[in-house]
């Protein structure tokens, strides 16, 4: 896909589409990315069969629906361009822009919902707490630092439940350890106030006093930073989860949302309600933390099953 194939006119007009989604709707960072590329994708191919975004029909948009199931594009993807395709169209007849909507009676291809997976209570604290501890002997100032860092993010992916986006977009004036809360700003640009857990606390405290002081770049806001004094970002996280757990849990997948997946799923089994736990994850619908309760209930038959002479 070559941007410079498009003519600016297509350019110009995802681009309105996409400042909209962000300005009107408040979405995400991500999913803007996503359908910027998405409609990029759409308008190559509409390009080079000699039409446009604005001068398609139903039967080219079913032909390029097609055509990524040809090439091996995963359900889910495709699923995600229907969406950004349904999307775009709503919002350019609403513009004035089309008369009719080309994609109102385009099929979504159904997506498998697989369960999360989720670590059990003693798989999560021995994760949690792998960062080695730098009082044990004499250690590099930096990685005494990291390994306090490390400890800290931990706490709050699983204690707290954070995203991965949201515990890189932490700030100092966010965390507040004297009444426990952290305030992070969630999917949508939705900001809600999350509790944290004593050792959350602690591991907070001690970062902030003995290992922030050590990285951080001068003035920077950012509550974690890098070896290299740059604040740590999504992919920073997903590589410090990942590390540990190569390492502890060999053979097993295990990410920054798998730690979060396993705070749900933990308060849910021990007698959380889940509108409560709905709040904590910052889920704008029900439907998306009852998938929690699927979990637990399975883990509930695989005891069953365990544990029952005549199962």
């Amino acid at each position: 896909m070559d941007l410079d194939d498009l003519p600016p006119s297509e350019l110009d007009l995802i681009g309105s589409f996409v400042d909209h989604l962000g300005l009107e709707r408040h979405l995400s960072s991500h999913t803007l990315v996503a359908y910027r590329r998405d409609l990029t994708h759409l308008a190559t191919f509409l390009h080079r069969g000699h039409s446009s975004l604005l001068a398609t029909d139903r039967s080219t948009l079913r032909r390029f629906l097609a055509q990524q199931h040809a090439l091996g594009y995963a359900r889910a993807s495709v699923a995600r361009r229907v969406a950004a395709i349904r999307s775009f169209y709503r919002w350019a007849v609403a513009d004035g822009r089309l008369t009719s909507d080309p994609s109102m009676l385009l099929g979504r291809p159904k997506v498998v919902n697989r369960l999360p997976t989720v670590l059990r209570p003693a798989e999560a604290d021995l994760l949690v707490e792998a960062p080695p501890d730098p009082s044990a002997g004499d250690t590099d100032p930096v990685e005494a630092a990291v390994a306090l860092r490390d400890r800290a993010v931990l706490e709050l992916l699983y204690g707290s439940g954070l995203r991965v986006s949201e515990t890189a977009g932490l700030t100092l004036d966010r965390v507040d350890l004297v009444r426990g809360r952290v305030r992070v700003m969630g999917k949508g640009a939705k900001e809600r106030e999350v509790p944290l857990s004593e050792p959350s606390i602690e591991a907070l405290r001690v970062w902030l006093a003995e290992g922030r002081p050590r990285v951080a770049a001068d003035g920077s806001p950012a509550l974690f930073f890098n070896r290299r004094k740059r604040a740590m970002g999504p992919r920073d996280i997903r590589a410090l989860v990942e590390g540990y757990s190569e390492r502890l849990l060999p053979g097993r997948r295990v990410t920054p949302h798998t730690l979060r997946h396993s705070f749900a799923t933990h308060l849910l089994e021990g007698g959380a309600d889940i509108r409560a736990v709905q709040e904590l994850l910052g889920h704008a619908s029900i439907a998306t933390t009852q998938r929690y309760t699927h979990v637990s209930r399975s883990r509930l038959f695989e005891a069953y099953e365990r544990s029952h002479p005549r199962a």
